[in-house]
């Protein structure tokens, strides 16, 4: 079992946590059964449950056993399905429980927004304690506990409600949350559904128990629905089961109404314990959706692929003057950040924001990254419409605007803004494949002028980020200092995978950027913020891509293994990693980490499929 990362204030570590979600949201469930972290009705709403950023204060929702003594905690998904089966053994006897997030019928778009918890007695007696403590708007809400019937509650707060409702007698007690000791023998079911609802129609539902009527039936159906969506995954190797987690997470990442893809279901989970690098992931970035939107397209899930990229041309409204590098889920505009007072923090790293104020930050690789999701859907049998080609010409006349211009890059540096080099052969990227899709589409453009600029462009990355005396590019103009980012630069085509000079580059990040264990830093440049951060998971995965294509298959599968490794017991990744003790950091599960995985997955496949 594992032990707390902070023994004042008995945190769990952020691996210790598994997700459940419906394509709308997601919660994280302890290893001990307690939902600590929970958004409704969406990934960027409010929490109902927050025990994750604040111990005391923050709600949650526990199942535990109230007798002392060893208990044992083992869990896993139900194969293929975002169904969590947690086992806790103990000297009273063995308890079952399975956690999800009801799933409709694929048909029916519209999200049920319900939790299931099952209890199921499997050996001897267990007495547990069944506790429904929501703290609305991040724990600033301590909601008003209403009765509906025996078994029927509904908690209200501000623009906020659950219904909730147990096989149990569930009774508020002086702490102001709904609890239960229920004892489960042997075949005994016990059933706790938390369903969001809005609070003005609360009294005007006539039946507020009519979707718990069979709730058994719903969780078959939401296993099934898994199960169906997980078919389409397909890599005939062997890391098909891991990569196949990879996507079934970033599904459950990705907004069904919309087609975005959030970063991560959660916010403020610290890059640095006890440090302020604390940010929220709970929207949908360009460049990480476009990431994802490859990944899903390189197992089979090519309609998830293709929502993405509509998202982004509705959320811009056509105009590349109004691109932003990230949306929230509905594409909304105005995202900017906040700080929640009165929350701790998780294990006191504070403090907890909302809202992202990179959303107004200048990323050029953003162009790039939106060029090359039409190319690769061009790629796949499409053509771009009027609206479509009007789209990518502001696009890529904006990457040659804009090209010679610093800008905050990949990591959305926190100092000033700089030459990176991996943004320029973006924005190179833009221009080349606006070329190509021109030609091939027999489209009207300034295809001179973009050969020019691009071409232009390309002088200047190879004389200002280029190392000749190491004979490495580097990470901005005219700096000694390397980033990860450069393993990217042969995935547009700038630079072949087996040109000498990106040898050396993926020679010089490996032992420059090394952390140890095949992991990397992303950078080791100082960024102005304090505290150093953990090294970053995703980086390892681009790294046995790279070595992939380098003919270096023994040691990309030795560097693909051991990030593999750095997954948590459910086979979830984080952003980053303490080199040292290897705990998780970062918020979690981590989108990017998971698409790098597959993408490294499918690169492997590839290769021993063809030997």
């Amino acid at each position: 079992m594992s032990e707390a990362v902070n023994a004042k204030d008995h945190y769990l570590p952020i691996g210790d946590y598994a997700l459940i979600g419906d394509c709308h949201t997601a919660a994280l469930i302890s290893r001990r059964g307690s939902i600590d972290w929970c958004c409704l009705p969406r990934f960027d709403a409010g929490s109902a449950f927050g025990r994750l950023l604040d111990r005391d204060h923050g709600g949650h929702c526990s199942i535990s056993p109230t007798a002392e003594g060893d208990w044992e905690y083992a869990r896993a998904y139900l194969e293929d399905t975002l169904v969590l089966e947690t086992t806790l053994h103990g000297p009273a006897g063995e308890v079952r429980l399975v956690d999800c997030f009801l799933m409709r019928d694929h048909a029916d778009r519209s999200p049920a927004r319900q939790i299931l918890r099952v209890i199921e007695g499997r050996r001897g007696a267990v007495e547990l304690d069944v506790r429904v403590a929501p703290r609305f708007d991040y724990g600033q809400v301590r909601p008003w506990l209403r009765r509906h019937g025996h078994r029927l509650h509904s908690v209200i707060g501000g623009n906020d409600a659950l219904v909730v409702w147990c096989d149990a007698a569930l009774e508020e007690d002086r702490e102001h949350e709904l609890a239960a000791r229920v004892t489960v023998g042997v075949g005994d079911r016990v059933r706790l559904s938390l369903r969001y609802h809005p609070p003005e129609l609360v009294e005007q539902d006539d039946d507020l128990e009519a979707p718990v009527r069979d709730l058994d039936e719903q969780l078959e159906r939401t296993i099934e629905w898994w199960r169906q969506w997980s078919r389409s995954v397909q890599l005939d190797s062997r890391d098909e089961a891991a990569a196949r987690r990879s996507a079934i997470v970033l599904k459950a990442l990705t907004h069904d109404p919309t087609g975005a893809v959030v970063a991560a279901p959660t916010t403020s989970l610290p890059e640095v314990l006890g440090g302020q690098r604390n940010w929220d992931y709970r929207f949908a970035w360009v460049r990480d959706s476009s990431f994802s939107s490859r990944a899903f397209a390189e197992v089979g899930c090519t309609s998830e692929a293709d929502a993405f990229r509509a998202f982004i041309m509705r959320s811009a409204a056509g105009h590349a003057d109004d691109l932003q590098i990230m949306y929230g889920v509905g594409g909304e505009r105005r995202i900017g950040e906040l700080l929640v007072d009165g929350l701790e923090g998780y294990a006191g790293s504070s403090p907890v924001r909302v809202g992202n104020n990179a959303r107004g930050q200048r990323q050029l690789d953003a162009y790039g990254e939106l060029v090359n999701l039409t190319w690769r859907w061009y790629g796949r049998g499409h053509a771009p419409s009027d609206d479509d080609w009007r789209f990518l010409l502001s696009l890529i006349d904006h990457a040659a605007e804009h090209c010679t211009q610093p800008d905050r890059g990949i990591w959305e540096w926190p100092g000033e803004p700089d030459h990176f080099v991996h943004s320029k052969v973006l924005c190179w990227a833009a221009l080349d494949r606006g070329i190509r899709l021109a030609e091939a589409c027999m489209r009207r453009a300034p295809i001179g002028r973009w050969k020019q600029t691009r071409d232009e462009l390309r002088e200047t990355i190879e004389a200002h980020g280029y190392d000749d005396d190491r004979g490495v590019f580097v990470q901005a103009y005219d700096r000694p200092e390397l980033d990860a980012a450069l393993l990217l630069l042969p995935t547009v085509e700038f630079v072949d995978w087996r040109d000498e000079r990106m040898i050396r580059t993926t020679r010089a990040v490996r032992e420059e950027l090394d952390a140890g264990g095949g992991l990397l830093y992303r950078y080791r440049r100082e960024d102005g913020l304090a505290g150093r951060e953990g090294a970053f998971l995703c980086c390892s995965f681009w790294l046995a891509e790279t070595l992939v294509h380098q003919g270096e298959l023994e040691d990309a599968r030795a560097v693909f293994d051991q990030a593999v490794g750095r997954a948590n017991d459910v086979g979830l990744f984080s952003e980053e990693l303490d080199a040292g003790s290897g705990q998780l950091l970062g918020n979690f599960p981590q989108g990017l980490t998971h698409l790098a995985h597959i993408d490294a997955a499918v690169c492997l496949a590839a290769v021993g499929a063809r030997t």
